[in-house]
């Protein structure tokens, strides 16, 4: 599990590197949806992991809250 992790982190961290900054800065919550995956993917195993960054991805929506977002 651990090579899917890291593996995991690398495509986020692809991601934050090459297509986010064509995107720009949209992000609601502190910390942004692709560092948050980060931090869950180190903390928890891999399936809560990936469960709780789509739940938060889920909730970045316009009608949706903002702030700051701890993992929990």
């Amino acid at each position: 599990m651990k090579i899917i992790r890291i593996f995991f982190i690398k495509i986020v961290k692809f991601y934050q590197i090459v297509i986010s900054p064509y995107i720009g800065n949209n992000c609601r919550y502190i910390p942004t949806c692709s560092n948050y995956m980060i931090l869950s993917l180190k903390k928890f195993h891999f399936f809560k992991a990936i469960f709780i960054s789509v739940k938060r991805i889920i909730k970045c929506n316009p009608w949706g809250a903002w702030g700051y977002d701890p993992i929990k």
